[in-house]
């Protein structure tokens, strides 16, 4: 991949005075930017909800379909809690001060069938570095009957993506746990990412004996324990991916994909517009601030602002930080994007969709 730079000219003292304040906010209340107590409570019961669902599964006492499919729902849901709450701050490094913690916590990524190594150069390289840059986000690069940027290639099939996404959603996480984790691993080696000797191959190992682990508890052992059709197994652990892949998919993409949202894209030598803090707001969008408790749901990736301009910072301190980011940006006169609901950020995502789908638009590049 060519390397892109952000802009040294456009540089902007908001980073300075966030990153002060930040962490005078820390000192004064003489707390750590890490996890808390909360944090590590909610560690447990989201492990709790994905993990005792799939143990009574393997008991061989579920013989009625509906509760087997009871089950694998709550267990998607726990899967989503640990997506979203645990290995995402554990591989941004943001939930212990302590790198080994981070390490073993961020396998819990590689627990519920997807893939540590392959997440952490798609998310915290690809994605939080080059945020909404056209073939530089990982995030944004999809198939083409869909267009998640301006810059992308235009289909006739895309008018309809809108509608058909939401299908595409669902099954993301069977994709991560099927194909898609081997495709990436070996697009990042040709890449460069892997290119220690002897490192693709042990990568490839590890992330085929990680599935195999999943695989094993999540579907092969209930197919042989369960007393009930094959096809109404499968279904049901299908049907747990489903609802865990439209949890996940939902929440990343509706903090980009928006019509406030820029696509900035670098100039014939390589260089960005602006400054790598500049560029995370203008590409980034909070949405549903005063849910407290769905922002505990979705560990706090409501706060998507915050995240990318802080991803050392745990997770369960962003609501309590937002107020400084945000009169921050305010005092810069620096964008701060924001929708106060979930439904109302669905709406400007579907509405964001349907504009890339129909129209070749002309996108501001800053």
């Amino acid at each position: 991949m060519n390397t892109l730079r952000f802009s040294a000219n456009k540089r902007s003292d908001f980073s300075k005075t966030l990153r002060s304040r930040v962490n005078a906010y820390f000192k004064t209340h003489n707390i750590s930017k890490h996890a808390n107590k909360s944090m590590v409570g909610k560690t447990v019961f989201m492990l709790f909800v994905f993990f005792t669902p799939l143990v009574l599964i393997n008991t061989g006492i579920i013989q009625h379909a509906l509760l087997l499919f009871v089950l694998y729902v709550i267990s998607g849901l726990g899967m989503a809690g640990i997506g979203m709450g645990i290995m995402h701050d554990a591989i941004h490094g943001s939930y212990s001060k302590h790198r080994k913690v981070n390490k073993y916590l961020g396998y819990t990524m590689n627990l519920i069938g997807a893939n540590a190594t392959v997440w952490k150069i798609q998310h915290n390289v690809l994605h939080h570095t080059y945020t909404n840059i056209q073939q530089a986000d990982d995030d944004i690069n999809v198939p083409f009957f869909l267009r998640f940027s301006p810059h992308a290639r235009k289909h006739w099939v895309q008018k309809f993506q809108h509608i058909y996404v939401w299908f595409f959603y669902s099954i993301s996480t069977l994709l991560w746990i099927t194909v898609k984790d081997f495709v990436r691993l070996r697009r990042y080696k040709k890449m460069g990412f892997l290119h220690k000797k002897g490192e693709y191959k042990k990568e490839l190992f590890k992330l085929i004996g990680w599935k195999l682990l999943y695989y094993s508890y999540a579907l092969a052992l209930p197919l042989i324990i369960v007393p009930l059709a094959p096809w109404i197994i499968i279904l049901a652990f299908l049907t747990m991916h489903l609802v865990t892949g439209l949890c996940i998919s939902s929440v990343f993409q509706v903090a980009h994909i928006m019509p406030s949202t820029k696509y900035p894209q670098a100039d014939s030598h390589g260089i960005i517009k602006n400054d790598w803090y500049l560029h995370q707001l203008a590409t980034t969008s909070n949405f549903a601030p005063r849910s407290r408790f769905f922002s505990w749901l979705i560990g706090g990736l409501n706060y998507q602002v915050e995240h990318h301009l802080l991803p050392n910072v745990c997770h369960i301190h962003y609501r309590k930080i937002s107020h400084i980011v945000m009169e921050t940006a305010q005092e810069y006169d620096l964008p701060y994007h924001m929708k106060r609901t979930f439904v109302a950020a669905i709406a400007d995502h579907v509405r964001m969709l349907r504009q890339l789908g129909k129209t070749e638009m002309t996108p501001v590049s800053s």
